[in-house]
C-alpha cells in the first residue's frame, strides 16, 4: 500500500524553471502521486506555457501573488480536499532525483512520528556541491545554518537520517497528520523563515523533523528574487527578527534580537561609508535593511508595503 502524495509547486512568473521541475517530478519512481501547480498571480504567460508543456496538468490559478507562505497554504488546503496522505512542497527552481519521493515516503511511513522529512539539497551549479544537508538554528546568535553549504557532497558523516532543527522549504514532505495538528505556514512571513517557524512549531507539537540523505534534489537558489536582491534582503532581515522575537524566550530572546540588530546595523554602516560598497547593488540592500528594521518595530508583516517595493524595484 503506497500512501497518496500530492506534489505542490508554486509558480510566479517563472515558467521555464517550473517546466524543468515538472519534468523531473514526473519521472519519479514513486507509484502513487499527482502534481498540482499553484500559479501565484503570474503576470506573464506562465499558465499558457505550462499547459502547452503539460496539457493534463492540474493548475490552480490565483488572482494575485499571495507570497510563498500563503500560496503554499492554498495549495495544501486543495491537496487535503483531494484526500492526500502526504504533501511534497517543492520550489519551482528545483529538480529532483528519480527516487527522491520514494525515499522520503519510505522513511516517513516507517517512522510515523516523523511528520516532516527533507532530502539532501544540492546546488544547481554543480551536482556534487551541497546546499543543505540538514538545517540548524543558533538561538544564541539569532542565526540559521544549512550544514555543508557550498561544500563538496562526499561527507561520510552526513550519510544517515537524523533529527534536525528544520527542513528548508525548497523541498519538504509533510504528513496530513502534521498539517491537521500543527497547522500550515504562518502567512506573516510571506517569504523566508516560514519554513523555520513551521518546523519548530511541529517539533513543539511532538513531531520529528528528519533529514533523509538518501533522498536528493537540486536547487537553483532564490531564482525568483535573487539570492542577494534588495527584496530578498528585506524579507530575510525582517523575518529573522520576527522569528527569533516570537520563538525565543527569556534572556535568549533579548540576546538573539540584539545580535541580529548589531549585525544588521554594522552591515548597513559598512555599506554606507566604505568606498568598496558604494555601488547600486549594495545601496539597494542597505535601504532594504533599513526598511526591514522599521517594519519589524512597527509590526508590519506579510507582503512588503508599496513604499518598500517601490524602493527595491527602483534601485
Amino acid at each position: 500500500m503506497f500512501p497518496y502524495v500530492i506534489v505542490l509547486i508554486l509558480n510566479w512568473n517563472n515558467p521555464q524553471d517550473t517546466i524543468v521541475c515538472l519534468e523531473s517530478v514526473t519521472k519519479s519512481d514513486y507509484p502513487n502521486f499527482s502534481v498540482v501547480v499553484i500559479d501565484n498571480g503570474s503576470t506573464d504567460n506562465s499558465v499558457t506555457m505550462l499547459r502547452q508543456s503539460f496539457p493534463n496538468l492540474d493548475i490552480q490559478e490565483l488572482h494575485s501573488n499571495f507570497g510563498y507562505a500563503e500560496g503554499n497554504n492554498i495549495g495544501m488546503r486543495y491537496a487535503l480536499s483531494k484526500r492526500a496522505d502526504y504533501l511534497l512542497i517543492l520550489n519551482n527552481d528545483t529538480w529532483v532525483a528519480q527516487d527522491m519521493l520514494n525515499e522520503l515516503v519510505k522513511y516517513a511511513v516507517a517512522h510515523p512520528a516523523a511528520g516532516m522529512v527533507g532530502p539532501k539539497v544540492l546546488c544547481g551549479m554543480g551536482k556534487d556541491i551541497l546546499f543543505a544537508s540538514g538545517s540548524f538554528i543558533n538561538w544564541h546568535k539569532g542565526e540559521i545554518m544549512h550544514r555543508g553549504m557550498f561544500q563538496v557532497e562526499d561527507q561520510p558523516s552526513l550519510s544517515n537520517p537524523e533529527d534536525v532543527d528544520f527542513i528548508i522549504g525548497c523541498g519538504v514532505l509533510v504528513s496530513k497528520a502534521l498539517v491537521t495538528s500543527v497547522g500550515m505556514l504562518d502567512a506573516r512571513y510571506y517569504l523566508n523563515f516560514e519554513d523555520v517557524e513551521w518546523s519548530i512549531r511541529a517539533k513543539r507539537e511532538g513531531f520529528a523533523v528528519v533529514y533523509v540523505p538518501k533522498a536528493k534534489m537540486w536547487h537553483k537558489v532564490s531564482a525568483s528574487l535573487g539570492l542577494a536582491s534588495p527584496m530578498n534582503t528585506y524579507y530575510m532581515t525582517r523575518n529573522a527578527l520576527l522569528f527569533f522575537g516570537s520563538q525565543s524566550s527569556g534572556v535568549w530572546k533579548i540576546i538573539s534580537i540584539l545580535s541580529i540588530l548589531v549585525r544588521t546595523l554594522r552591515t548597513v554602516a559598512a555599506w554606507t561609508f566604505k568606498q568598496e560598497y558604494k555601488t547600486k547593488d549594495y545601496n539597494g540592500r542597505r535601504i532594504a535593511n533599513l526598511y526591514a528594521l522599521r517594519d519589524y518595530f512597527l509590526g508590519r508583516f506579510g507582503q512588503m508595503g508599496s513604499d518598500v517595493r517601490k524602493a527595491c524595484l527602483d534601485l
